[in-house]
């Protein structure tokens, strides 16, 4: 090869493409790739399937994944009466979390609607809200609730069963009382009653029972005939108290445990955590919204909201409910405006 000249290497260089280009045609080369090709385009999915079938390996490690999966999400599609040339009433909740105001248009049938509605920190039960911080906030909604047409006389302060251990509370009260309001407390057995006359339609009375996972404390209430029972159990901020979460949940199933059987085919849920558990499934402006498992907000991880994800299971696995439905309205203070 070193005697030949440029040119003579590269007539053997040209020779020897062309043979094998006739060889790989005779051979079926062409026919194999274009073979090949065709496959592929009648069956796209073939290689996106094989892909996700190694993507989805790691999911086999996290079992809350197939669990979160199995909620019954169904719609609760019950529609609440209106009320009838119904009159403006307003409350403002002196709750462990915060000052939260709501304003109703109730009739004297009690049938009622959410007109608005506020919500605000405080930080009560840490005892870190000062006396002129309670003086503007609780101005402040008094102030929004005039300007929207409430009469001075129809507007009304509850202090939540939770708030009510706060040390803070009878400073509250004294601020109140300099302004010329009355506070109304409750305890927790009333709060609970309250909740289930705000939330628990007549029509599933005798079928159902209602909780309220607030952040003093979590109450469950259910009718007995004509009778509203409600029990107690810890608030979404029990690891401030140095709770262990195995603890809470046994106590919080024990409580659940005493709801008749025959209620627990729906439970009616209201509360801070269920409203952030709500967020996460709710469909357009629906007044009620059918929660997840409890392993579905397991990407809430904030201590208060796993906490009251502890409780909302807790309550779950101990009467076996189904469906725990979130009424984006109700509240136990208005459960108060409807018993004035």
């Amino acid at each position: 090869m070193k005697r030949l000249t440029v040119a003579g290497r590269l007539i053997i260089t040209a020779l020897i493409i062309g043979a094998l280009f006739v060889g790989y045609k005779y051979f079926g080369g062409e026919k194999a790739l274009n073979q090949m090709a065709e496959d592929r385009a009648q069956n796209p999915e073939t290689e996106a399937s094989n892909a996700s079938e190694t993507e989805a390996t790691p999911s086999e490690s996290t079992p809350e994944n197939s669990e979160a999966t199995t909620s019954d999400n169904s719609a609760f599609t019950y529609t609440p009466p209106a009320p009838v040339d119904g009159k403006l009433k307003g409350v403002v909740e002196l709750g462990a979390s915060g000052f939260n105001s709501f304003i109703i248009k109730v009739d004297d049938q009690k049938r009622w609607a959410l007109e608005k509605s506020e919500f605000g920190n405080s930080l009560v039960t840490e005892n870190m809200a000062t006396d002129e911080d309670i003086r503007i906030g609780l101005k402040k909604y008094i102030g929004g609730m005039l300007d929207f047409g409430v009469s001075s006389k129809d507007i009304h302060f509850v202090v939540s069963s939770g708030a009510a251990k706060a040390d803070v509370t009878p400073k509250i009260t004294r601020v109140l009382k300099s302004i010329g309001y009355v506070v109304n407390q409750v305890t927790a057995e009333q709060e609970g009653q309250l909740a289930l006359r705000s939330v628990l339609p007549a029509e599933y009375a005798n079928k159902a029972f209602v909780v309220d996972i607030g952040s003093g404390n979590t109450k469950m209430s259910w009718m007995e005939g004509t009778k509203v029972s409600a029990l107690e159990s810890y608030g979404a901020k029990y690891y401030q108290e140095g709770s262990d979460d195995s603890k809470v949940y046994e106590e919080v199933s024990s409580k659940a445990k005493q709801v008749p059987a025959d209620k627990r085919k729906t439970c009616f849920i209201i509360g801070g955590v269920p409203f952030e558990m709500a967020k996460e499934v709710r469909k357009g402006k629906e007044r009620f919204t059918t929660l997840s498992e409890p392993l579905a907000y397991s990407k809430l991880t904030n201590a208060k909201s796993k906490a009251g994800v502890n409780i909302y299971k807790a309550v779950k696995d101990a009467t076996g409910c189904d469906q725990f439905v979130f009424d984006w309205d109700a509240n136990f203070t208005i459960g108060f405006l409807l018993g004035l």
